[in-house]
């Protein structure tokens, strides 16, 4: 074969290995976020209503609260506190980049700063950026599937997500693991230097609403060993007309529900 022919050939083999790479490292990328989307879609649905209690524990106690919390599409949620008496009243509204929250004792709502979104929620190890199951990690994060693994006899898909640059993101990446079903079973947040700082498990998998769903999830920090806030859903509808004024200023102070 002629030294040109040579080159030729060498040169269409190494574009096809260049297309084949690229090509499976994009259809990598769009499986990863299909599996999370897939998630995600279970987690919160077109719509839900829900009945939580959440446990906080540290080291002078426990606290329980009871809430409601009403989501819809993906830029909508309502959180209100029931129980404790002390507690009953606090609510808090997302609708898009906007987040408010009301406290009954001072009859007043506030919007809070972009600045405020990473702080912690009612004294837990959760965040107001946490509150409305979001579906930003999609759009927002890059998605990479690094590998799989069997926990309890349930395949496991392992995500690897990282911020794309010029968003608002204080985390570094987070570390997604999905069940085979579309359950998400944890999430796990790291720094900007890569190290993680906390981690959310799904301690209780199993039917509510007429569907699979993490029953049961814990936050804990890693800096503060033996805290943790757990959510427990009691009861939960998916997929239900809710009026629009429930997600409205006027229905945060004075509720209609």
């Amino acid at each position: 074969m002629p030294r040109h022919s040579r080159k030729t050939t060498l040169s269409l083999i190494t574009a096809m290995l260049a297309w084949v790479l690229l090509a499976g490292g994009a259809t990598a990328g769009q499986d990863a976020r299909s599996i999370l989307k897939k998630a995600y879609d279970n987690w919160r649905a077109d719509s839900s209503f829900a009945v939580v209690e959440m446990t906080v524990k540290r080291k002078n106690g426990i606290r329980k609260m009871t809430m409601k919390s009403w989501t819809k599409g993906t830029d909508k949620a309502l959180v209100r506190f029931v129980e404790p008496a002390r507690d009953a009243g606090n609510a808090t509204l997302q609708v898009g980049n906007s987040t408010y929250v009301f406290n009954p004792k001072l009859n007043q709502v506030i919007k809070l700063p972009a600045s405020a979104m990473s702080q912690s929620w009612m004294g837990s190890d959760f965040s107001y950026n946490d509150l409305a199951r979001s579906q930003r990690v999609l759009d927002d994060y890059t998605h990479k599937l690094i590998g799989t693994k069997v926990v309890k006899g349930k395949k496991l898909y392992v995500i690897e997500s990282i911020p794309k640059k010029g968003r608002p993101i204080v985390w570094g990446k987070q570390i997604i693991t999905v069940r085979a079903d579309g359950v998400l079973y944890s999430v796990e947040y790291y720094d900007q230097l890569g190290k993680r700082v906390r981690v959310m498990t799904a301690d209780k998998i199993g039917r509510i609403g007429g569907r699979l769903y993490p029953i049961v999830m814990t936050m804990r920090r890693d800096d503060k060993p033996g805290q943790y806030t757990r959510i427990r859903t009691i009861s939960a509808q998916f997929n239900i007309p809710i009026p629009a004024y429930v997600f409205t200023r006027s229905n945060l102070r004075n509720p209609r529900d």
